[in-house]
């Protein structure tokens, strides 16, 4: 039997009509759950640890589920991004970086625990899709949107819909090599998913860190780079100048490929100051275009933006099957 690679479990047509839409986050170290109303009214909101579990990690998200549809005595729709993806394949989630979830059905375990269906997407797409419904990207026709945090990830959002892909890998950039990489750039650190020079290896958090630490010896957040170049420190000023030459180049590769109207900045990183217009300005000379417009925006929803994009699952991804597999 098929089972949808975005949803599981029985009658999804009643969910799509639930009269509230339950989102959830599951996080490396926490677990955030929403519930909005179909007008995308905040009626409900936890956070509970996350553990390092797959039968516990089951447990804590049902039980957060239950606890907001007694809270409200009403029963909803279940969208959950999670920091990787369920393979279109094996229906197992696959390129997790909390661990403890490769190789599970998380989907199909959850509807069984909720009786009900689930839709399961990656955290980047959530992100993307909450900023397209009613976020920065609201309106737009295509918004691609970028998380730059411990990891660097990104979704894509058409006409409303996420665009998962053949492989569910669509928006993955954080995986491309970082383009035009100079000779001091190659081949670039080593990332966890085995390869070098992969852009995450230049523009997550810790690579940040990491850049400014080579540079002077001393380890500082991004945070504290921001304010040492705020007040003249010409060494945290050269690292930023760096990334965002280097986020310029990424997203121009971006740009060229899927042309959107909008990039939304999200994670960590998109807090830096200025870091959006900054970005339009170091973009704009590696697009392919007489005139390039760049629009890029730093996100409405914050940190809370991932688990309202969960939340809207239900409305706006339909789903698909997932191929036959031969018993032979």
């Amino acid at each position: 039997m098929s089972v949808s690679i975005n949803s599981s479990g029985p009658d999804s047509a009643v969910d799509a009509a639930a009269p509230i839409r339950i989102g959830v986050d599951l996080g490396g170290t926490k677990i955030e759950v929403v519930v909005l109303s179909p007008q995308g009214e905040e009626l409900w909101r936890r956070r509970a640890g996350t553990p390092r579990d797959y039968a516990a990690t089951l447990e804590a998200i049902s039980d957060l589920v239950l606890e907001a549809e007694a809270g409200l005595n009403m029963r909803g729709s279940v969208g959950i991004g999670i920091p990787g993806t369920i393979s279109p394949v094996s229906g197992l989630v696959k390129n997790a970086n909390s661990t403890w979830l490769i190789g599970h059905p998380l989907d199909r375990d959850l509807a069984t625990r909720l009786g009900r269906p689930v839709r399961v997407m990656n955290d980047a797409n959530c992100f993307a899709l909450s900023e397209a419904t009613d976020g920065a990207g609201a309106g737009a026709r295509t918004v691609f949107g970028v998380i730059l945090g411990t990891g660097v990830g990104g979704g894509i959002v058409v006409d409303g819909r996420v665009i998962a892909g053949a492989q569910a890998i669509a928006g993955e950039w954080g995986h491309n090599p970082l383009p035009r990489a100079g000779s001091e750039e190659f081949p670039g650190p080593a990332c966890y998913c085995g390869r070098h020079g992969c852009i995450e290896t230049f523009l997550s958090g810790p690579a940040l860190a990491r850049d400014h630490a080579a540079a002077c010896g001393r380890e500082c957040t991004a945070e504290e780079i921001a304010g040492l170049a705020a007040q003249g420190d010409g060494v945290a000023a050269a690292t930023l100048d760096r990334y965002v030459d280097r986020l310029g180049r990424a997203l121009a590769s971006v740009v060229n490929l899927l042309d959107p109207d909008v990039i939304v900045l999200g994670g960590g990183m998109s807090n830096l100051p200025g870091l959006a217009a900054r970005a339009v300005t170091a973009t704009q000379p590696h697009v392919f275009t007489d005139l390039p417009t760049v629009r890029i925006e730093s996100n409405v929803h914050g940190d809370s933006s991932g688990v309202r994009g969960a939340a809207w699952l239900w409305d706006s991804c339909p789903t698909r099957e997932r191929p036959s597999r031969s018993k032979d």
